[in-house]
């Protein structure tokens, strides 16, 4: 009996994805659990498990960057073994199912395709016009690897990996990049027109990114409140800390602290607009901006408010690391209570940034900079730092945005009580 592989769905509002690689050629036996391909979608590069065992008859999507729909045959694996007669043909079935190599199996079952409660769309007859793709050489390379190359214009094939098994890797791309001859210049343009430029594809994250913030744009009522803080206490327990810690605490691990209580002390940001009304969120799950190579993703610190310093600081390492490297699962990125984005390491001093439905709220914070202050009635220099929310005015009055801003502002200038 043959069975259909199908694009499957990776979590909500994907409608698409990429395939980076096969790992399993036509003619191939596989095993249940065997890793077929690895696929791209807006947000991750996931792989394919096999949930089935047979023989890959034919793939019918070859590997590069043609966008497949969810739910279309993207191959077919035969159930009958090598020596075998064929079986009575039957109902086709799912043979695979997307997953993330670090993340726990899901029990083998013909309709578990996703790692997302939505049901798996309904397997599509494989056109019988679509020839079996030759046999080709197996390409292994990192999927960090592959979006640099694509960056670069750097030939995989011409490669040898310098990764574990020959695995292809980040590293060698540059090492590639590096050492290539500069292209021939191109002719100059007549003076009567415009020198025309290098164009970019679009990503599927950075179009996806765009289609968001235009949305976010067009249809939240976005209003903002900015307010400085003073840091000479933060700066001072900070240095002291790290001075005795057998680790090194960042800035941005007290500040999301400071952010994750001051939602605690005013829960009533923590709410999400809907049609049918206002949904108060039960848990504090605070999104953390991490900037990649083609856009901007924000992971997800879990019940962050019942967060140590310790547990703050390395799950935002360990979230930021599977971020960069294209293996956050969707159920790490996906929803949250509000967005803290930092571009203080960057030297920005403050600015305003747009919100991320269905969230009502993100936070900007600026650079920790030193500037004179007034203590009573004398003059001296003291650390600041500014802090601006924007909010959906549909769901964070003036007054509420104000109190928790102000919250924030209290612990940062009061960071015993973070510490306690």
């Amino acid at each position: 009996m043959d069975i259909e592989v199908v694009m499957p769905t990776i979590g909500a509002g994907t409608t698409q994805g990429k395939i980076l690689q096969w790992l399993k050629q036509s003619g191939d036996t596989v095993k249940v659990g065997d890793i077929l391909a690895e696929i791209e979608t807006d947000k991750a590069v996931i792989e394919l498990e096999a949930v089935d065992s047979g023989i890959l008859e034919r793939i019918h999507v070859a590997a590069g960057d043609t966008a497949v729909p969810v739910g279309d045959v993207i191959a077919t694996l035969s159930s009958k073994q090598s020596g075998q007669a064929p079986a009575a043909s039957g109902p086709a079935s799912i043979a695979a199912k997307a997953s993330v190599p670090t993340s726990a199996s899901v029990p083998p079952s013909s309709s578990a395709f996703t790692s997302t409660p939505a049901p798996a769309p309904a397997p599509v007859a494989a056109s019988a016009s679509v020839a079996a793709e030759p046999e080709q050489h197996r390409l292994f390379a990192s999927p960090s690897a592959r979006r640099v190359a694509r960056i670069m214009g750097v030939d995989l094939h011409t490669l040898t990996g310098s990764g574990p098994n020959g695995r292809i890797v980040r590293v060698d791309i540059e090492h590639a990049a590096a050492s290539a001859p500069a292209p021939a210049a191109k002719p100059a343009a007549p003076a009567s027109l415009p020198a025309a430029g290098a164009l970019t594809p679009h990503s599927a994250m950075r179009a996806t990114i765009a289609r968001r913030l235009v949305q976010s744009k067009q249809q939240v009522p976005h209003f903002y409140l900015t307010v400085d803080c003073r840091m000479d206490a933060m700066m001072a327990a900070r240095e002291s800390l790290n001075a005795a810690a057998t680790v090194r605490y960042s800035l941005n691990d007290f500040l999301v602290m400071a952010v994750a209580r001051a939602v605690a002390r005013v829960p009533e940001i923590n709410a999400q607009w809907t049609d049918a009304g206002t949904l108060r969120l039960d848990q504090i799950d605070l999104s953390i901006a991490v900037a990649l190579e083609s856009g901007l993703i924000t992971p997800i610190l879990r019940g962050a408010d019942k967060l140590g310093l310790n547990e703050v600081s390395a799950q935002i390492k360990q979230l930021a690391d599977q971020a960069r490297s294209g293996r956050l699962r969707p159920e790490q990125y996906e929803g949250g209570s509000l967005t803290l984005s930092n571009l203080g390491m960057y030297g920005v001093k403050s600015f305003a940034a747009i919100i991320n439905p269905p969230q009502s709220a993100i936070l900007a914070a600026g650079a920790v900079t030193r500037q004179p202050v007034v203590d009573g009635d004398e003059l001296r220099i003291g650390h600041v730092m500014s802090l601006t929310l924007s909010a959906d005015h549909r769901v964070v009055d003036g007054a509420l945005g104000a109190r928790f801003l102000q919250a924030v502002q209290h612990l940062l200038e009061h960071p015993i009580e973070l510490i306690l």
